[in-house]
């Protein structure tokens, strides 16, 4: 009896999160899967129109251009963003104060997407923009970062990775932390240097750290929206136009609520292929420590 009523109490507990993920997240992916066979346009009766979304969405030009922007930013944002927020945690692992450092690097992670996309709208100004104001003090004039073509993919990519810094910064020093410090002082007693301690001993016990956050930054990646959409409207001549902003400029601009929807359904299918393929290496990396 006591088993059933702990039991009962259990599932009331977590019932609060089941039914949230229920409705807003298992119920709309279903909801999209069926739309994506039908023509709609967010008013009127749907059609069945079977695979046709998804053949428009292989003929689109301008799927094309976003997949291929949205590949353009995850070179620049995954590699640097893992690197720099384990670079940090390193550096803070054993510094007085670190409570308060996290505190700092944390806080743009809380801060609302819009607000800080003006900010950088400001400091990437090309012409009165605190960024080329301080490049023209050593000689450098830098470029009209939001409305060069060239460089509108990194200087998003710019601010996402500052935004993002504490969050997984804060995920590494937590791994950091759960290390025993009994390998760091076998290792010192064999008379390996600091750098060979990080190679051998930090890195491979970090593993599970990175590669949860290197998961969580492909999926993220893939679904970069707000910067585009609050900076550069996906422009300048489509340059920064993305995966997610195209998916919201075929439902909510073209009308188009079936091909908005199989566009959803590709992303879907290629972040599960991208998270598939890194539990599949990580059988060859991970090692957890005792």
């Amino acid at each position: 009896m006591r088993n059933r009523q702990r039991t009962l109490a259990g599932y009331l507990f977590v019932s609060p999160q089941l039914i949230g993920l229920l409705v807003f997240s298992l119920l709309p992916v279903v909801y999209a899967l069926v739309l994506s066979f039908m023509n709609w346009d967010g008013f009127g009766a749907r059609t069945f129109v079977g695979f046709e979304n998804f053949a428009n969405q292989f003929n689109n030009p301008d799927f094309w251009i976003a997949m291929k922007n949205t590949v353009y930013y995850m070179i620049f944002v995954i590699p640097s963003s893992i690197f720099l927020s384990l670079f940090l945690a390193v550096g803070l692992n054993k510094v007085r104060g670190k409570e308060l450092y996290r505190v700092f690097y944390f806080m743009p992670v809380v801060t609302s997407s819009v607000s800080i996309g003006v900010i950088w709208m400001w400091i990437l100004n090309g012409d009165f923009g605190v960024l080329n104001l301080l490049l023209s003090h050593i000689g450098i004039n830098g470029p009209d970062w939001l409305t060069d073509t060239h460089w509108v993919i990194p200087s998003i990519a710019m601010l996402s990775i500052w935004w993002g810094l504490g969050n997984n910064m804060v995920i590494f020093l937590a791994g950091l932390q759960g290390i025993s410090r009994s390998y760091y002082e076998a290792a010192e007693i064999d008379g390996a240097s600091r750098f060979k301690q990080f190679l051998n001993i930090t890195l491979p016990l970090l593993s599970p750290t990175t590669f949860f956050i290197a998961i969580m930054s492909v999926i993220g990646s893939f679904q970069v929206f707000d910067q585009a959409f609050v900076m550069t409207n996906g422009g300048p001549a489509k340059a920064s136009y993305t995966l997610v902003y195209h998916i919201y400029q075929q439902g909510f601009i073209d009308f188009k609520m079936g091909q908005s929807a199989a566009s959803a359904m590709i992303l879907f299918v290629i972040i599960l292929i991208f998270t598939l393929i890194q539990f599949k290496m990580s059988k060859r990396w991970v090692h957890y420590g005792e």
